[in-house]
């Protein structure tokens, strides 16, 4: 199960609190940044909390509890309750790895070759290093988003390391690409690591979902595309 780290899990929270370990409710609407040590929660309630945490929710609380208010307490429990995503996406096309590699990182070109992106604009090179703004079509409440990544490309290994320098929603958007010869062609992997920010729509299983679905969609256009290309004989 997962929960989001909002105030309905603190007050879910705060009712075990009262319910199980005696916390005086009045208090701790009172001071809601007080530590529950600060509102009389002594070992035996702790662990009375800890108890009902792990059946409720499978998560065990650390030992040093007792100096989280009750927000951060609801917060940790969300965090471990659903914990970092962590999607593994592959397509292999039917195409040499240089132009699989040449095509794949022509980040400015993205948009000829994703089916999400509108513009690709590249704001700064350095070697091998890039950075530049995505800004995807826009969706069925007619926004455009819009953010800024970084990626470094390692021709001698073929793998690339990009993250989000805008994050907006994540709290962190990590993504490793990893470049395969195959017999007949070229294996593409994407890896991509990210937390969700409490204040974001979606938890981090619920992305999950939504980075598979759209990965499986988007490796087949690419696929596609690629292969088009290369039998073609053009880019």
């Amino acid at each position: 199960m997962t929960v989001a780290p909002d105030r309905p899990l603190a007050r879910e929270i705060t009712d075990i609190l009262v319910t199980h370990c005696g916390l005086d409710p009045d208090a701790a609407a009172s001071t809601p940044a007080a530590s529950l040590e600060e509102l009389g929660m002594d070992s035996l309630a702790l662990l009375e909390l800890s108890a009902v945490v792990a059946d409720r929710w499978r998560v065990k609380i650390p030992e040093q509890a007792g100096q989280l208010s009750i927000a951060r307490a609801a917060d940790l429990v969300a965090r471990k309750a659903d914990p970092p995503g962590h999607t593994e996406n592959a397509v292999e096309i039917d195409a040499p790895l240089p132009l699989v590699w040449e095509i794949t990182n022509d980040v400015a070109r993205w948009p000829e070759l994703f089916t999400e992106y509108a513009v690709a604009e590249i704001l700064h090179r350095d070697g091998d290093t890039l950075r530049f703004r995505l800004t995807m079509h826009p969706d069925e409440n007619g926004v455009a988003w819009s953010w800024v990544s970084e990626r470094t490309a390692d021709p001698a290994t073929r793998e690339v390391h990009a993250r989000r320098v805008e994050t907006g929603p994540f709290e962190y958007m990590r993504i490793h690409w990893r470049y395969e010869e195959i017999p007949d062609g070229t294996r593409m992997t994407w890896t991509q690591d990210f937390a969700m920010k409490p204040t974001a729509p979606v938890d981090n299983a619920g992305m999950t979902d939504r980075i598979n679905t759209n990965s499986a969609i988007q490796l087949a256009v690419i696929k596609e595309k690629i292969e088009r290309a290369y039998a073609g004989g053009t880019r």
